[in-house]
């Protein structure tokens, strides 16, 4: 995993929040495993022709040197107080009911990187449990981390919750990387 401090300047987070807040619609899951309070936030699909979002992915790539064909859709998240995503890995599990449907074109997921847009008031960091990290949520902040293993096998030390949020509201923006070219 590694950080970026200042990625992304305040005023172009501030503009991709805006974005959200006029798309989002109920976050969804995957594998769904009967806890509906599993993910409780909210998902915006950005366009991958808006030019804010273009030069977003063209600075992650600048920053990563992934293939650009490889990322799926970027995607917004924003949390109320009280929601979160529990404890999950990126990645697709091989024994997953759903791993065909999700994988069987591009691959698994290789790489996310995740933009915090904002400070949020209380709460809302990320836990890397397995690695012992702790990521507050601060404007501007990239994190980019390995799905996979050298090996190509998926890498479960990536599990990550994202804590709830206690005050305020916190906004992510996420990019995931594919084994081969999306779509």
């Amino acid at each position: 995993m590694f950080i970026a401090r200042n990625f992304l300047e305040p005023e172009l987070c501030q503009l991709l929040m805006v974005k959200i807040d006029a798309e989002r619609r109920p976050s969804t899951i995957a594998d769904a495993n009967g806890d509906y309070a599993f993910r409780t936030s909210e998902t915006c699909d950005l366009a991958g022709t808006d030019p804010m979002v273009m030069e977003l992915k063209r600075r992650i790539i600048a920053l990563t040197g992934l293939p650009p064909e490889n990322g799926e859709p970027m995607q917004g998240q924003r949390y109320e107080v009280g929601q979160e995503f529990k404890a999950h890995t990126d990645y697709f599990e091989p024994s997953g009911q759903d791993y065909d449907r999700y994988c069987s074109v591009a691959g698994q997921r290789t790489w996310t990187a995740m933009l915090y847009c904002n400070e949020v008031e209380a709460g809302g960091a990320t836990r890397f449990k397995a690695i012992d990290k702790i990521v507050q949520p601060e404007t501007g902040k990239l994190i980019v981390w390995n799905n996979m293993r050298v090996n190509g096998t998926p890498n479960p030390s990536t599990i990550h919750h994202a804590m709830k949020v206690r005050a305020g509201l916190k906004y992510v923006i996420t990019q995931w990387f594919r084994e081969r070219p999306w779509g």
